[in-house]
C-alpha cells in the first residue's frame, strides 16, 4: 500500500466519517428540539433547553466544519472533549444494571472511541482535500 498516495483521501474519508455521527445526531436535535430538550432533561444535563441548543450547534457547526477541513485541529480537539463530557453526562453507565447497564456502556466507550479518533484526526491535520484554514 502507498500511504502517500492514499493519506489525503484516507484523511478526507476520516473527517467524513467521523462527523456523520455528528451531522446526524445534530440535524435530530435541530427538526425536534422539544425532543432533545426532553432527553436532556431525562439525562440530568444542566439547563436542558441551553444544553440542546449549544448541542445542535457544537454537533452540526463543527461537523460541517470537518467536513469541509476548516479548522480542524482545534475544533477536533473541542469536539473530542465534547465528546466524552456528553459521554459522562448521558451514558453513565456505572449507575445502572442488567441490560440498561450493558447498553449505556457501549454507548460510553463508543464516545471514548470516538474521541480517539478525533484526536488522531487533529495530530494528523486535515490533509490535502481541505478548504484552506490558518489552523490545520
Amino acid at each position: 500500500m502507498n500511504l502517500p498516495a492514499t493519506r489525503d483521501a484516507a484523511l478526507l474519508a476520516a473527517r467524513i466519517a467521523l462527523s456523520g455521527l455528528f451531522l446526524v445526531m445534530g440535524w435530530g436535535k435541530l427538526s425536534d428540539h422539544a425532543g432533545a430538550v426532553a432527553y436532556m432533561t431525562q439525562a440530568g444535563a444542566p439547563l436542558p433547553a441551553l444544553s440542546a441548543l449549544v448541542a445542535t450547534g457544537v454537533e452540526l457547526g463543527i461537523g460541517v466544519a470537518l467536513v469541509l477541513g476548516v479548522f480542524v485541529a482545534p475544533l477536533a480537539l473541542l469536539l473530542a472533549a465534547y465528546t466524552v463530557a456528553t459521554g459522562l453526562i448521558g451514558h453513565h453507565f456505572w449507575t445502572m444494571d442488567g441490560m440498561p447497564r450493558y447498553d449505556m456502556m457501549i454507548h460510553f466507550y463508543k464516545n471514548i472511541g470516538v474521541a480517539g479518533g478525533l484526536v488522531a484526526l487533529a495530530v494528523a491535520g486535515p490533509g490535502r482535500f481541505a478548504l484552506p484554514s490558518r489552523a490545520g
